[in-house]
């Protein structure tokens, strides 16, 4: 007996499998891990920290200022003045209110533009400031 033509169609669309839902399932998980990822923000300048044995990781740091050796306050990349650090602090705290900020200063720079600095992102409403150290 011969099989049917109806048989041969039947028996060939049993043999493939249907990729389309696996497909639409990773797409949507690689959405989701790109929604969701946090992306390491960049001060903008590589700076000489000190170091300090006691020094423990930070894990949540969303906003991160750089002071150089010339006293340059450097955020997202780019040279700021030390008296705008509170209204840069503000906006960046509005993005992410869980977020706290670290201060990478050089080891040769001026402990005045420091406190300046710190005190400008407290006043911004970042009370959870933590100084950048090697360890």
């Amino acid at each position: 007996m011969r099989a049917s033509p109806l048989n041969q169609i039947m028996e060939e669309e049993e043999s493939t499998i249907d990729m389309t839902p696996m497909l639409d399932v990773v797409f949507i998980m690689l959405i989701f891990f790109i929604v969701t990822a946090s992306f390491v923000k960049e001060a903008g300048i590589d700076v000489n920290r000190p170091d300090a044995p006691t020094a423990v990781v930070k894990p949540n740091t969303s906003i991160l200022i750089a002071i150089n050796a010339d006293g340059e306050v450097w955020l997202d990349k780019r040279q700021i003045d030390v008296r705008s650090v509170e209204a840069n602090v503000r906006r960046l705290k509005a993005e992410n209110p869980k977020g706290s900020v670290v201060i990478q200063a050089d080891k040769k720079a001026d402990v005045e533009t420091l406190i300046k600095v710190m005190d400008g992102s407290r006043a911004a409403g970042a009370y959870d400031v933590s100084i950048a150290a090697n360890d």
